[in-house]
């Protein structure tokens, strides 16, 4: 591990990177690191499904932030001497096959597709919610001041992510695809 981290707080020692709480802080990275480089290509899939150019819009502008979280997860692992390196995330593999499941079980060009894929796109959200927030926390915790600010910036991101899907959703989506034939 590099010894020269310009970006922690005062309170950081050596223990605290040698910690079990940094290896599972870097463990944890290398997980959504790696959902978030397989997400870019399930949500590209997702786009092409949608059926209206409200969700491809979203969608699209979404798949932007995620190649940019991607940049700032690598930033991350850079201003704690880390390599930036993925670890299969089990959790998003079954995310994203879930979605693929709902456009498989959905008729091609409904309404009804769209608003399974946002259901699947919000348990997506959620999980980085829940990830970011908790990266977040640890680094914050561990004193990478640093990271807290990228983790923070993306956490941000995903929150907003999951608030324009549920405007969509309930602005004309779920009462459209409640009047569709099975």
């Amino acid at each position: 591990m590099a010894t020269t981290k310009t970006k922690k707080a005062p309170e950081t020692t050596e223990v605290a990177e040698e910690s079990a709480l940094n290896e599972l802080f870097i463990d944890e990275l290398k997980d959504i690191y790696w959902a978030e480089k397989h997400l870019t290509k399930a949500l590209a899939k997702l786009s092409k499904k949608a059926t209206t150019e409200e969700l491809r819009g979203a969608i699209e502008t979404h798949i932007g932030q995620t190649e940019n979280q991607i940049t700032r997860l690598e930033s991350v692992f850079e201003s704690i001497g880390e390599k930036a390196v993925a670890k299969k995330c089990e959790a998003m593999a079954g995310l994203i096959k879930e979605s693929e499941e709902i456009v498989e079980s959905t008729e091609d060009g409904s309404i009804t597709r769209d608003a399974g894929i946002i259901s699947a796109c919000q348990k997506v959200e959620h999980y980085e919610i829940a990830s970011y927030g908790t990266l977040k926390t640890l680094a914050g915790v561990l004193g990478y001041t640093e990271a807290v600010e990228l983790l923070d910036a993306t956490l941000q991101e995903e929150k907003q992510t999951d608030e324009l899907l549920t405007q969509i959703a309930e602005g004309t989506i779920n009462q459209s695809a409640k009047s569709e034939k099975a």
